[in-house]
């Protein structure tokens, strides 16, 4: 017998993570994520390439949308299996999945409106890809396990999750196969993070696969350090103080904005910048930090001594967290700067499209970026230097200044991916290269063929792979 692999998503891109494994009459799909470039936006209405009702497992590595958004449509369209994550992911998970059909509902009703005036209709009829209802019929399908725990699949089909080290419970995946004297390993990285981040624990390390997936998001740099990333935050802020503008950062609602609240709270401990007024301006992110307040035991060492002391990072004087619609458009009357961190980290939606909307024509105000911002996002088109930018169906030239942070990343660099597969106890069969652009893939892949000689892929959307 032999198993295939299927390539349905994050392949020489970025976003829609969604790979597909199948071992004689058992369908397994690893993460089954939205795609978020506009390029690629049109896959995202595509039907499945298999039809969800034959799939019996969907393995989630963590609950970031590239890797989980698209479940509510498989379930809509008939997946019944089991959804296998870490408790925290259940959590975050169900709290993103809501979040992105609310506002993909409010952007379809928005359209509507829009398009009734003009004249016309839009593709897919101006309506949502799926509704908050469509989202809450995901949520009895998961199944909460522990790191370390083994989860039976099918007969002789097992799989193990161990921490990842990139947000709070993400995990890679090492599923187990043997049947009729077949015995292989196969890995799926998921995001794999990196070492002395604040919050979360460092990465396991790698140990077994016989094949491997792995990403390669930033295949084709490596990070600026820790304290870089506290100075330049640190430095942004004061000069925007001195401008009088105002700091908008676009972020992702799970890790990042928790991170963020980490070091400002850090520099405005050591009286290192103004105290000026944080708002966390994402209901999303508001929530996930209460999931964060009650898996303390994901923390690490660091992260545990300041709540022992009572200092927690998400607890300051001026932080605010804003829930209502109201509360966030009151943000624009106050005087004097403010640090709006808000959803979503690429722009592609949320309440940062409107904060950048009042913000990003004034020269004293500062966009500063703190994550990836994939190719065809509106985050991408800011900080490629686009003169002038679309939002919210109107053109806005860009004269606020604009900043991009790049050791801030939560996915390891190529050195620090190349250290955690160097954890493998005996050389992997062939390693799948994915969850990159495509440069950033082909470069990695290079990268790792030159380094250590091993037979090294970079699949195509919808590529298949025999596992022999």
């Amino acid at each position: 017998m032999q198993a295939r692999l299927r390539f349905l998503g994050a392949a020489r891109n970025v976003t829609g993570s969604r790979h597909m494994l199948e071992v004689e009459n058992t369908r397994i799909l690893v993460d089954c994520g939205l795609y978020q470039e506009r390029q690629f936006a049109s896959r995202n209405w595509d039907p499945f390439d298999i039809p969800p009702a034959s799939i019996q497992a969907v393995l989630l590595t963590h609950a970031h949308l590239d890797h989980c958004g698209l479940l509510p449509k498989l379930v809509k369209e008939g997946f019944k299996g089991r959804i296998y994550c870490t408790g925290a992911t259940a959590e975050i998970a169900k709290i993103v999945l809501l979040d992105a059909a609310k506002i993909q509902e409010e952007d379809a009703a928005y359209k509507q409106k829009r398009h009734r005036k003009e004249g016309r209709t839009g593709p897919h009829g101006d309506q949502p890809l799926y509704t908050a209802e469509d989202a809450e019929q995901c949520f009895p399908l998961f199944v909460p396990i522990e790191y370390g725990e083994t989860v039976k699949i099918a007969p002789g089909v097992e799989a193990v999750f161990s921490e990842a080290g990139h947000v709070l419970g993400s995990s890679f995946i090492n599923v187990g196969i043997s049947q009729n004297g077949y015995a292989r390993n196969v890995l799926f990285s998921g995001d794999v993070g990196r070492k002395n981040r604040p919050i979360i624990r460092d990465p396991d390390g790698a140990k077994d696969g016989d094949y491997i997936l792995v990403e390669s998001t930033y295949g084709d740099r490596v990070h600026g350090g820790r304290e870089d990333i506290k100075v330049a935050i640190g430095e942004v802020i004061r000069q925007t103080c001195d401008a009088g503008g105002n700091l908008i950062v676009p972020s992702f609602a799970l890790e990042r904005a928790q991170e963020l609240l980490y070091f400002i709270h850090e520099l405005q401990h050591e009286d290192a910048i103004p105290h000026v007024m944080v708002f966390l301006d994402s209901p999303m992110a508001s929530a996930i930090t209460k999931v964060f307040r009650h898996h303390a035991n994901l923390f690490d060492g660091g992260m545990r001594r300041l709540m022992q002391k009572h200092e927690s990072p998400f607890e300051f004087p001026g932080l605010k967290f804003t829930e209502s619609t109201k509360e966030s458009k009151a943000i624009n009357t106050i005087k004097g700067t403010v640090v709006v961190i808000a959803g979503s980290g690429m722009c592609t939606a949320g309440r940062i499209k409107h904060h950048l909307a009042n913000n990003i024509t004034r020269p004293q105000s500062t966009i500063m970026f703190v994550g990836y911002q994939a190719v065809g996002t509106l985050g991408r088109r800011i900080v490629d230097g686009d003169p002038e930018v679309r939002i919210l169906g109107v053109n806005y030239p860009v004269k606020a200044r604009v900043v991009q942070i790049q050791g801030f990343s939560a996915h390891a660099d190529k050195e620090e991916l190349l250290q955690w597969l160097g954890t493998l106890k005996k050389p992997p069969r062939k390693l799948f290269v994915v969850h990159g652009e495509a440069e950033s893939a082909k470069h990695f892949g290079q990268f790792i063929r030159e380094r250590t000689g091993w037979d090294v892929a970079v699949p195509e959307y919808q590529d298949e792979a025999v596992l022999s």
